[in-house]
């Protein structure tokens, strides 16, 4: 080793390059032949490079390398192999020696042992007799518990206690099958418990089928009932309400003496809670046990999951023929029963999750729901479309917001309902409406127009109180006869039932603030329907003065019941009375109000022309005045005098007043045409003084009406002849000409036409022209007044 490492120092200061690279190569090849790795690189080097006498060389030198070293390694191997066989010879001896100790040893041992095996193996054969025997025992105590079970589970299953067999029959398959001794009891027993299983589940399934019938009888009956107590808590909660209107109503009245208890009745509490919890102790339940135990005979089958889905399967299928709509019954027959149907069915279902351990989630409830809801939307939209009689839209628009506020209880969503019964709302009211006029028509036809007579006093309740048209608080003596005639109450409660189904319609249908739809259609009824019949009525069916008076009264009196018409809608709608006094329109009926004071001023007018032709009579030429007026004005006088003394019992004075206003102002116009007619020529200062006279006992009528109207209304009145009073006045006066001064013209003379003072004051006769009063005067100085006059005449000439 000294050589190479002195060779390895020498070599590369001594050696060329080549020798460098081929001591490289050999010394690569030998770590790659050490380390075990391919020498294939090697082998194509030398190849490649024309030297494979080099690599032969090379691997001879490696191989002369490792010969050296194994040989020093097996010179140290055997001088350790000689040391280990000199031990094993020192060894010998005393394995003999132990030999030779060990067979003594065993002798003395078998020696002393012989009586202790003998006793061994009689232990052994008294052991196994013994294990034998408590195999024996326990085999026959478990056969017996095995009897006892299987006795057990019969007795249970002839008890249809299904339950408690499952487990007897789980109990002997866990813990007895495998340890029963008996080959032919085993395979029985294996035989035997899934056909007990079978029975049991097709025992359990018979029941539930048979509660899946009865159920259905149950929901309609527990719908019926779940929505007839929303009724009832609907109805007490009206009677409240009609309670807190009747105090809010003597309270406006300020009738102090008259106390409400506003007191609610204790429903027992079944007014808000759920039917079927505590609501049904005094009615009908329902009994789920049977699903109950079904179910929970399944869980232990472990058929949990397929019995859900039968469970759903089947009430999904119970719900889809509860939709069907019998087309042999009216639907308006069988509307309750289609609606309670389907809310008895989630009543039901509501119970079962909130109760049924799994059995249906609350998804499949919805999903069901929304099923059911659309089917009724849909039915209702079918049914709502082929109804003519706004009745019974009602009736069915009651039944399903009640079914609504049942449902709404137990949380599902009703709101696809409510909008179904809110699209309808317009159809409803037009079917109202409809059956409005008829009634309408009718009660318009059926009137005489006499007064109405009262004799007790719930009549006078009923027909006058109830609809506030009284005029004074105190009630009347009986017989009454009342200022209207059976038309007014009877359109009055068809008013009334109008706004009532009007707001029986709107409310609880999902929309609180309603008045405005209320007061659209009132208003509708009103102006358009009653005013248009009453309007038809009027210009088609009155003939007489007496008629058309009454119902020119009935016209005054259906002004205060508007007022309590839109009161009475408010009431109903929950709104204030004072928004209802703050935005009051006008009369909606002044059409037929102002059509019947016309045909009454018309009647009348007919009436006094007849009187007005006397004034043919009047001697226009007359050389006196009449001191006590002319035939014809006391003829009306008379006429008019007994109309009043008629009319004031049923007519108010405003009414009255616009009445003989209206024929006053006739009569003058008469007067004046009468002057300015063919037939009068000319007539003389006297005949206007008669004329004048005619006027003032017009005037002394009109203010002898003071004790029936106001100071300014009688002045009002006395104004209808103003024309008149100022045309006289006018031929009257002794200076004619004034009536060109504009001052004195619109004091004095404001409501005379120049052209009819022209023609009239033409015909006046001055009295210096009577006959020979031309011969007499001749020559003499003209009249004062007659110039007057003929400059007036010349002046207004000029003017035209």
């Amino acid at each position: 080793m000294q050589h190479t490492k002195s060779r390895r120092k020498v070599a590369p200061s001594a050696a060329e390059n080549g020798d460098s690279a081929e001591k490289l190569d050999q010394l690569l090849l030998s770590a790659a032949i050490c380390n075990g790795e391919d020498v294939g690189p090697f082998v194509r080097k030398a190849f490649t490079s024309g030297k494979p006498e080099t690599l032969l060389q090379h691997l001879r030198h490696f191989s002369r390398s490792k010969e050296s070293e194994i040989e020093e390694v097996c010179k140290a191997h055997y001088q350790d192999f000689i040391l280990a066989v000199d031990d094993l010879r020192s060894l010998l001896s005393d394995v003999d020696s132990l030999k030779s100790s060990l067979s003594d040893s065993n002798a003395k041992l078998q020696s002393v042992g012989l009586p202790l095996l003998t006793s061994l193996d009689a232990f052994v054969e008294a052991r196994n007799v013994s294990r034998n025997v408590n195999l024996a025992l326990e085999s026959v105590r478990n056969c017996s518990r095995l009897l006892e079970l299987c006795s057990r589970s019969n007795h249970h299953l002839s008890n249809s206690n299904f339950y408690m067999a499952l487990k007897c029959v789980d109990t002997i398959e866990s813990e007895f099958l495998v340890k029963t001794p008996s080959s032919t009891l085993k395979r029985m027993l294996e035989k035997k418990i899934p056909d007990i299983r079978l029975h049991i589940e097709r025992k359990v399934s018979k029941q539930f089928g048979d509660w899946l019938v009865e159920i259905r009888v149950v929901s309609r009956n527990l719908g019926q009932l779940a929505i007839g107590q929303a009724s009832s808590a609907r109805q007490r909660e009206e009677d409240l309400r009609i309670k807190q209107r009747q105090a809010e109503e003597q309270s406006r009245l300020s009738l102090r003496d008259c106390v409400y208890a506003l007191e609610e009745e204790d429903d027992d509490g079944l007014g808000g809670g759920r039917v079927g919890d505590d609501g049904l102790n005094g009615g009908r339940g329902f009994d789920l046990t049977p699903l109950y135990r079904a179910y929970h005979i399944h869980q232990t089958l472990g058929l949990e999951d397929r019995f859900k889905q039968y469970y759903y399967e089947n009430r999904k299928l119970q719900l889809t023929s509860d939709f069907q709509v019998s087309s042999m019954t009216p639907f308006l027959e069988s509307h309750q029963t289609f609606f309670a149907q389907i809310a008895g069915f989630f009543i039901v279902e509501d119970r079962i999750v909130r109760t049924g351990g799994g059995l249906v989630s609350k998804l499949e409830v919805e999903n069901l729901w929304e099923t059911a809801v659309s089917k009724m939307c849909a039915v209702l939209e079918d049914q709502f479309s082929r109804m003519q009689t706004a009745n019974h839209l009602l009736l069915i628009k009651d039944y399903v917001s009640l079914l609504g506020v049942t449902l709404r209880r137990y949380g599902y969503l009703v709101d696809p309902l409510l909008d179904v019964l809110s699209k309808h709302r317009d159809k409803y009211h037009e079917l109202l409406l409809s059956d409005c006029r008829k009634q309408i028509a009718e009660a318009l036809s059926a009137d005489k127009f006499d007064q109405m007579l009262m004799k007790k006093e719930y009549e006078y309740s009923m027909n006058v109180l109830s609809f506030q048209i009284q005029t004074s608080d105190i009630i009347p003596a009986f017989p009454y006869v009342a200022p209207f005639s059976s038309t007014v109450p009877d359109c009055c409660r068809i008013v009334r039932s109008f706004i009532e189904d009007s707001v029986s319609f709107m409310s609880y249908g999902g929309q609180l603030d309603f008045f405005d739809v209320v007061k659209k259609y009132l208003d509708r009824l009103l102006s358009e329907d009653l005013d248009g019949a009453l309007l038809k009525f009027i210009s088609t069916s009155i003939h007489g003065v007496s008629q058309a008076m009454q119902v020119a009264a009935n016209m005054a009196v259906m002004e205060r019941a508007c007022d309590f018409f839109f009161r009475h809608a408010a009431q109903l709608s929950g709104v204030p009375l004072r928004m209802v006094e703050r935005g009051r329109r006008q009369f909606p009926l002044c059409k037929a109000r102002d059509a019947a004071e016309d045909t009454l001023s018309g009647l009348l007018k007919q009436k006094v022309d007849g009187f007005m032709m006397l004034i043919e009579n009047v001697n226009w030429m007359a050389d006196e005045p009449l001191p006590n007026g002319n035939e014809y004005v006391n003829e009306v006088i008379i006429y008019l005098e007994t109309l009043v003394s008629t009319a004031q019992q049923i007519l108010p004075p405003q009414v009255l007043k616009r009445v003989l206003q209206d024929v006053l102002s006739h009569i003058s116009e008469k007067i004046i045409g009468a002057l300015l007619g063919d037939t009068v020529k000319r007539f003389t200062v006297q005949a206007i003084m008669s004329i004048d006279v005619d006027i003032r006992l017009l005037e002394s009528f009109a203010d002898n009406q003071a004790p029936l109207l106001s100071d300014e209304e009688a002045n009002q009145l006395k104004t209808a002849v103003a024309e008149s009073r100022q045309l006289v006045n006018l031929l009257l006066s002794n200076h004619p000409e004034n009536f060109l001064n504009p001052v004195i013209r619109e004091r004095s003379y404001y409501t005379l036409d120049h052209r009819k003072v022209v023609l009239i004051s033409e015909k006046l006769r001055d009295p210096s022209e009577r006959l020979f009063g031309t011969f007499s005067s001749r020559g003499g100085r003209q009249n004062p007044k007659k110039k007057s006059l003929d400059t007036l005449i010349k002046r207004l000439k000029d003017v035209s």
